[in-house]
């Protein structure tokens, strides 16, 4: 008995020893894991834009010339648009397999801000550039005075006009001031050429929410609670319609301007005019190469009432996952990354992107720059066209609060689709999608 008690305490304590040494070599193998031979630190990124990953590969170099001791190397994973979305949502949940810093889109970033966040709050880090920051944007992120997510852009809504198109049918695009103007235009080359002036997205919200900006209105009310079938909704809806009864405009393949199929659409000529946020020159760029040179920018039409004349659309906010070993240290680099003032000048020259740093609004050396791939591919410069928006660009709070997915997903699955697809009552069909979201959200 003695012997067999001596020889189970042995057994025990060499499996003891045992479990010491597979945990001391977890956690070196984890410490290899985030930092390099050279002793860079790693920063692992979901993204689902190719460009956003070169965005942070490219700053974290100008990141180590500026931190010698504090080097970063910047892993980055694209992953498509829902799997990434999905994947960062179950890794969260679980605690497992989690970035250390994730680009979020704005219409999803409500889902991952509930409850007790998984993400760090990054106000002490964007403190130091908030004074040449736009406020509105940062708010976009923010949930409950704490800041979770860092934006890319202003996302200023322009329209884009193929000047070649248009003039081979006698238009104009400097003429286009007004909807009644587009909707004439567009009948007229329509008639001249059998295809489609303008696009109507129906799996996205881009031309309904400058609609909706413009008649100062948004998806929920003054409470917050969602309302979408007002009677400003239902005006703004109706006017979209008659544009594509007017053979105005037409829907666009995927239901989304922002897509592949939509980029080679354009590309071909099948739309002469697209009107979407302001970082959508990026997708001309990388996309739509013969289009280079044929490409002016303008102001959106509006109506003689309308409240606003544009809105800040779409973004992405870069969020980081707070339990992370280097969780502070991807704060202070994604603040450095999109508020200061060298990466607005990155944000511009490499994205294409309205900076959230107006700074380099104000800096013509690097706006007007000739040189400026963007300045290049494009008749004019964006920057002429968003100042004379300055006083006239509407954000809308309904991106920042949780009920906008369900928003987002119910006119992009159903409503849209309902209304320009199978031709659908604007009025009853608004109607329906109140009661699906007050079922679905409980109210």
């Amino acid at each position: 008995m003695k012997k067999r008690s001596i020889v189970a305490i042995l057994l025990i304590a060499i499996m003891i020893m045992g479990s010491f040494s597979a945990c001391g070599k977890s956690s070196k193998k984890e410490e290899e894991s985030t930092t390099t031979k050279d002793g860079k630190s790693v920063l692992k990124l979901w993204t689902f834009v190719d460009l956003h990953g070169e965005f942070f590969q490219e700053m974290a170099e100008s990141w180590n010339e500026e931190n010698p001791d504090r080097q970063i190397e910047v892993d980055v994973n694209v992953l498509p648009y829902e799997d990434m979305h999905n994947k960062l949502q179950i890794a969260l949940s679980s605690g497992e397999g989690t970035p250390d810093f994730v680009d979020i889109e704005v219409s999803r970033f409500a889902n991952f801000t509930q409850g007790t966040p998984a993400l760090l709050d990054l106000s002490k880090y964007a403190k130091p550039y908030e004074a040449d920051v736009v406020k509105s944007r940062l708010e976009l992120y923010t949930t409950d005075g704490k800041l979770y997510g860092m934006p890319t852009h202003v996302g200023t809504t322009v329209a884009f006009y193929n000047t070649e198109l248009l003039d081979a049918a006698g238009i104009d695009y400097t003429t286009l001031k007004t909807w009644d103007d587009f909707k004439a235009a567009g009948t007229k080359y329509f008639e001249a050429t059998g295809k489609h002036l303008g696009n109507i997205d129906t799996s996205a919200l881009f031309q309904m929410n400058l609609q909706l900006a413009q008649r100062g209105t948004d998806w929920v009310d003054k409470d917050d609670n969602v309302k979408v079938n007002t009677p400003e909704i239902i005006d703004a809806l109706s006017q979209v319609k008659e544009l594509a009864d007017a053979n105005a405009i037409a829907t666009i393949p995927t239901g989304q301007t922002a897509m592949e199929e939509a980029y080679g659409s354009i590309n071909e000529g099948d739309f002469a005019a697209v009107i979407m946020p302001e970082w959508y020159m990026s997708r001309y760029l990388n996309y739509m190469p013969d289009l280079n040179g044929k490409i002016a920018i303008a102001t959106p039409p509006v109506n003689s009432d309308s409240v606003n004349q544009s809105v800040g659309l779409g973004g992405t906010g870069t969020a980081v996952v707070a339990d992370k070993p280097n969780a502070e240290l991807a704060g202070e680099f994604i603040a450095y990354a999109k508020l200061s003032y060298e990466g607005g000048v990155k944000i511009w020259d490499k994205l294409g992107f309205d900076p959230v740093n107006t700074k380099v609004w104000e800096d013509d050396a690097v706006t007007h720059n000739p040189d400026n791939q963007y300045n290049k591919y494009f008749q004019n410069n964006i920057f002429d066209v968003l100042s004379e928006m300055k006083d006239g660009l509407a954000i809308q709070k309904s991106f920042a609060l949780p009920v906008y997915p369900s928003i987002d997903v119910e006119m992009g699955t159903v409503t849209l689709n309902e209304v320009f697809e199978n031709g659908a009552d604007v009025k009853k069909s608004l109607d329906t999608a109140q009661e699906d979201l007050e079922t679905e959200l409980g109210l």
